[in-house]
């Protein structure tokens, strides 16, 4: 009988060799096929615009509570300030370089910027579209009501506005003319202001001749700027009394409206011929001469002044504004007509959010999901003791934080614990974990923390956390010269009865304590010597010049994450071409990386079947005969955002299963410290094989990509109803309370001098 399974399998094993050298022969092999080919690859950015139209859809779905499509429109408007702010300000930086090279998908960055114009300036129309058409009287339909226009305001409304400026707003501003002893004005990135055309009134004699401004070569007379101020709530509420509406509804005007009522009142002497807000975008990267600056806190503190003041590359107006106004804005800003935007509604829409904030409608909002407790931590033990007992698997925001911020707090007090070693990329504004880590140095513990200063956005923030680390004792590092570390570890050094031992945190995401209520990520707590012993090197070679000689488990970039991954597919790929069962599963949040793009190509070649779970940009296409056929990709875009990392290679029963901080994406392989793990023990696999599982049965929030670019929801048509998050978010509320439970069961029969058998 063996031998005839043996004759049947050999036969079976040619059979698929005949079946792929058929194959090859007509579309030739994974090893000679061009995979260079522009047309096998999508452009990142338009890849990206295609992520946010996924944010936008989830505003126009109907299906979902009102609040919540507020807040996914104003999502889509804080996403495309950054998308311009640093990957189209780049994209113009390299066409003014004369940067002619292309990208993998065959685009110039000129050819890029004409694209994402066309494609932003649809997606913005669309957005205020259904603002207007859907959002808005859907608001006034359940009792909340946004006043577009001053000019709609009753008399009541209008004198309580009028008060409100004069008694709140008015100290605060300070109008800009601009004339020939007054230059244009510095507009500040992303403020929102309003520009005039004002006119000497005739009774008054003018400071200046207007011949003696013409031979100065100065502007217009009669050109002015005010800046709507930051400093103010930009929603201002109307009282029920004010506006004769019942006391459960709720009405609001925006700021800038009440500010262009009143403008008047800041050019007594002018009449006022034209008022219109504004809005600029500017170029918010900088290049950093690492090798260069003597200290780098100080010069990327020179840097951030001046991302406020970097060139403009956006302009937005509001639709219908005075012809002249806007020939001056377009002219003193140097804006392309590419890059000015017709807005059809308030400007800047990220104020959607303060809306969501609205107490009083909560039946329009989703119901809060509160983080539960990790079931291996659910008992009176130290987190010290319960890591001793076996690897434990956190998945947030389903789980809760707090054990991630217990570690740090705990190891902060113990007198056993020696050492604390931490990397911080992103954390709160008032982060918990900050100040455990001082408490930690107060308490006379070796604390070294890698600050990563270089985090976009974040950098400011991290200077000040870095600089009060330093005040509370700690050794703070920025990490490796030109490169930024983007790993999430952390390592505490204890000292115990049986010697030294090293517990370990690693995850998928930043510490911090406030997204970590938005974010999916996952996270592992271990005290695996291997683990230690890697973490340990890791610290080494962030603060030193130490590399090691090799690795027990971790795998880090930009030296051996590459090179890891390749081997894994070479293993996948392998047993495929023996006819053996192969597949790959990968969630992650972008794929741009031509070099892996190729790998998964090369394998799907070889027959290996592919599962991606990507959420924002895809370079990968689908469905390219002899390609990419078996290949298959979804987006889930949610309530929470997905931001987890998890890879999963199967080669004919042998499995490898890893988590960590790194993207596929040639910054995060080449360019920044990452750090990826492998999950050993088994129950802790089948957890993480189960959530890729879940988030592949999504048919509510997951949209499918299709060959020709586009992303489609499911058709779930005669299916039931399936959403991971909220699975997730079920199956977190189960597990903590039947752990519980346990544990109550548990102290109950201590109390009656019973102990269960082992």
């Amino acid at each position: 009988m063996k031998k005839d399974n043996e004759k049947k399998n050999k036969k079976q094993d040619k059979k698929a060799t005949e079946k792929q050298d058929k194959k090859a022969e007509k579309l030739g092999t994974a090893e000679t096929l061009d995979l260079s080919n522009p047309a096998y690859y999508v452009c990142r950015e338009l890849s990206w615009l295609q992520f946010n139209l996924r944010v936008l859809n989830e505003a126009r779905d109907k299906n979902i509570p009102l609040f919540e499509r507020l807040k996914f429109l104003s999502i889509v408007s804080s996403n495309l300030d950054e998308f311009f702010m640093v990957r189209v300000a780049s994209l113009k930086e390299q066409v003014l370089a004369d940067f002619t090279r292309r990208d993998i998908a065959g685009l110039t960055a000129a050819e890029q910027l004409k694209k994402i114009s066309e494609e932003t300036h649809e997606m913005v129309s669309l957005q205020y579209r259904s603002l207007k058409r859907s959002l808005i009287p859907a608001l006034e339909k359940e009792g909340l009501h946004l006043i577009s226009s001053h000019e709609e305001l009753s008399e009541k409304e209008r004198n309580f506005v009028d008060r409100y400026f004069k008694d709140t707003i008015y100290p605060v501003l300070t109008p800009m003319a601009v004339d020939s002893s007054r230059p244009f004005p510095l507009i500040r990135n992303k403020t929102l202001n309003i520009a005039a055309l004002i006119r000497k009134k005739e009774h008054v004699k003018p400071l200046i001749r207007i011949e003696e401004k013409k031979k100065k070569g100065g502007l217009r007379p009669d050109f002015a700027i005010v800046q709507v101020p930051s400093v103010l709530p930009r929603l201002v509420e109307l009282p029920p009394e004010v506006t004769g509406r019942p006391a459960e509804e709720k009405s609001f005007i925006l700021l800038e409206e009440i500010i262009e009522r009143n403008i008047s009142s800041l050019f007594l002497n002018y009449d006022i011929l034209a008022a219109h807000p504004f809005r600029i975008m500017r170029n918010a990267e900088f290049e950093l001469d690492e090798e260069e600056a003597a200290d780098l806190l100080v010069e990327i503190q020179k840097k951030l002044k001046r991302r406020q003041w970097g060139e403009a590359i956006r302009l937005e107006v509001e639709e219908g504004m005075d012809e002249e106004l806007l020939q001056i804005l377009e002219s003193e800003l140097e804006i392309e007509p590419d890059d000015l935007f017709l807005i059809n509604g308030p400007l800047d829409l990220t104020v959607l959010m303060k809306l969501y904030g609205v107490s009083g409608f909560e039946r329009l909002k989703l119901p809060k999901h509160t983080p539960q407790p990790v079931p291996a931590l659910v008992n009176e033990k130290s987190i010290f003791a319960n890591i001793r007992e076996g690897d434990i698997l956190l998945s947030h925001p389903y789980q809760s934080f707090d054990p991630v911020v217990n570690f740090i707090q705990e190891a902060a007090k113990d007198p056993d614990v020696l050492a604390i070693k931490q990397t911080l990329y992103r954390v709160s504004g008032n982060s918990p974990i900050v100040q455990a880590l001082a408490k930690a140095a107060d308490n006379g513990k070796q604390v070294t923390v890698l600050v990563e200063l270089k985090a976009r956005f974040d950098e400011e923030n991290n200077i000040v956390w870095a600089k009060m680390l330093e005040k509370a004792g700690c050794h703070v590092i920025y990490g490796l010269l030109g490169l930024k570390t983007h790993s999430k570890i952390t390592l505490v050094v204890r000292s115990e009865e049986d010697g030294i031992r090293r517990y370990v945190h690693l995850g998928t995401g930043n510490y911090n304590d406030s997204t970590a209520k938005l974010y999916t990520d996952l996270g592992l707590l271990t005290c695996r010597r291997e683990f230690g012993e890697d973490a340990t090197a890791v610290f080494n070679m962030l603060s030193g010049y130490s590399e090691p000689l090799f690795w027990n488990r971790l795998v880090v970039a930009p030296l051996w994450m590459r090179d890891k991954f390749v081997r894994e597919i070479e293993k996948v790929r392998a047993a495929a071409r023996a006819g053996k069962p192969a597949f790959i599963m990968a969630k992650m949040n972008s794929l741009s990386d031509p070099g892996m793009i190729r790998e998964l190509y090369r394998a799907s070649m070889d027959g290996v079947q592919i599962d991606l779970i990507i959420r924002g940009i895809c370079c990968l296409r689908v469905g390219i005969p002899g390609v990419s056929e078996n290949i298959r990709v979804r987006s889930i875009v949610g309530n929470f955002l997905e931001h987890a990392r998890i890879f999963r290679f199967h080669a004919d029963g042998e499995e490898s299963l890893y988590l960590g901080s790194a993207d596929w994406m040639t910054r995060n392989l080449d360019n920044r410290v990452e750090i990826v793990f492998p999950i050993v023990d088994s129950e802790i696999r089948a957890e993480v094989q189960h959530y890729l599982d879940i988030e592949l049965r999504d048919n509510v929030k997951a949209s499918i990509y299709c060959p020709d670019g586009s992303y489609e929801k499911e058709d779930r048509r005669g299916k039931l109803a399936f959403n991971s998050q909220e699975v997730f978010a079920e199956e977190a509320i189960k597990a903590a309370e039947a752990a519980q439970l346990a544990e109550k069961r548990r102290g109950q029969q201590e109390e009656r001098g019973f102990t269960p058998l082992l």
